[in-house]
């Protein structure tokens, strides 16, 4: 997995705290702002565990799929070889069925004559 480059975690910024000053800001309008950070953050690292869980999953059903695949390649020209040989067979039959219908009328003319 590749690491994101992110310098704070929720934690942190929760933990943080600041130096106060005169003119500075507002701690509770800081704080207020740092919740929602924080709480953008824990959207943020759900959503990733849950994008890098699916495409495990996804990389694993495309594997699945791609075995799946093979296999079906090797049923097909399995099947085209054997009904390849079917064929000859059939026609090999049919040969000798028109041979003996020749022979039949052939030599059964020379009999009757």
């Amino acid at each position: 997995m590749n690491e994101l480059d992110i310098k704070l975690s929720p934690k942190e910024i929760l933990d943080k705290d600041f130096n106060y000053d005169a003119k500075g800001y507002s701690p509770r309008e800081v704080d207020m702002l740092l919740d929602d950070v924080i709480s953008d953050y824990n959207s943020f690292n759900r959503y990733v565990k849950f994008s890098e869980k699916e495409k495990r999953d996804l990389i694993e059903e495309n594997n699945y799929l791609k075995n799946e695949l093979r296999k079906l390649k090797l049923e097909i020209e399995s099947f085209k070889e054997t009904s390849e040989m079917g064929k000859f067979t059939s026609n090999n039959v049919d040969l000798l069925r028109r041979i003996s219908n020749l022979e039949k009328i052939v030599y059964g003319k020379n009999e009757e004559e």
